[in-house]
């Protein structure tokens, strides 16, 4: 094995490892944000990931260049916006309806990377594509009523296929620490200022509480962004949303293992065809790369 296929296989693990932590919030943020407002929960969780991504890593951003510190701060925007909505419409919606309409954005990616960039894809990526979504749909819905909640989930989602074609075009493996932590202080503010027309965050209520908001803010929050950025570095954007697409796999393998479900032939067949979907973008041998394996900036 090449030096270049370690890195992308020990990024495509590391982007698992993400989705399962991930996978593991959907009822932690149901919980919570039946307690407290959506918005002053994500602007505590965010800006405790972003005051400890700066303790560690500011000699990192000090070292961006100024090109690579507006990316950043675009990309936050982006994922801030994103965390919005999603979390908005979570509150409207069940977890799973909201984990199906949230990785739609397997679908948008391919389309955004193909609209901006003119990257062509291969037939396998419009396929995987294909079973990624049916995967989805089998996994996560018993019916689905486009409500406020969906279409909110659903604008959230376009959001995160910009914000992964983005980040695969703009990240570069040396500035993932720094372009981390700008991307964590955006998404923090984007967060704070939601939560302006009532003076401010509210903080978590209770102990339980705070327990799950410095999980998400420490684990699935500066450390997903730090592990997304690098492993985007090495990845190109559409396999990189497929891969991520095992979020709802890994959300149902914990509903299961923890006796909130029961195992279904719909999560079998489904977290079967989403891993099917990565296997045909990530591990299938490859005869030719493909148009858009190049995705960095000349």
């Amino acid at each position: 094995m090449s030096n270049t296929s370690r890195i992308s296989l020990l990024a495509t693990v590391g982007l698992l490892v993400m989705t399962a932590v991930w996978g593991s919030t959907f009822v932690l943020i149901k919980g919570v944000v039946d307690r407290m407002p959506v918005a002053d929960f994500l602007a505590v969780r965010f800006i405790v990931a972003a005051i400890a991504m700066f303790a560690l890593f500011h000699r990192h951003v000090a070292r961006l260049e100024r090109r690579q510190l507006l990316r950043g701060m675009v990309l936050g925007v982006l994922y801030g916006c994103g965390q919005l909505l999603q979390t908005w419409g979570l509150s409207l919606i069940s977890p799973s309806v909201s984990g199906f309409v949230t990785g739609m954005y397997v679908v948008f990616t391919p389309i955004l990377a193909t609209v901006l960039l003119r990257q062509r894809m291969p037939v396998t990526v419009w396929l995987a594509v294909a079973l990624a979504t049916f995967g989805l749909a089998l996994l996560s819905l018993n019916g689905l009523s486009v409500d406020l909640g969906v279409w909110l989930t659903l604008a959230s989602a376009l959001l995160y296929g910009l914000h992964i074609v983005a980040l695969g075009h703009w990240s570069r493996a040396d500035e993932a620490f720094g372009l981390s932590a700008v991307q964590m202080a955006m998404i923090a503010l984007v967060c704070l200022l939601a939560t302006a027309g009532h003076g401010g965050p509210v903080l978590p209520p209770d102990r339980s509480a705070w327990i799950a908001v410095l999980y998400m803010a420490l684990i699935a929050g500066a450390g997903a962004m730090l592990m997304q950025t690098w492993a985007q570095a090495h990845l190109p954007a559409t396999r990189a949303a497929i891969v991520m697409t095992t979020e709802p796999v890994f959300a149902a393998g914990f509903a299961v293992a923890f006796g909130s479900d029961v195992l279904t032939w719909r999560m079998l067949c489904g977290g079967g065809l989403v891993l099917a979907a990565m296997y045909l973008v990530e591990l299938m041998p490859r005869r030719e790369p493909p148009a858009e394996a190049i995705h960095h900036e000349v």
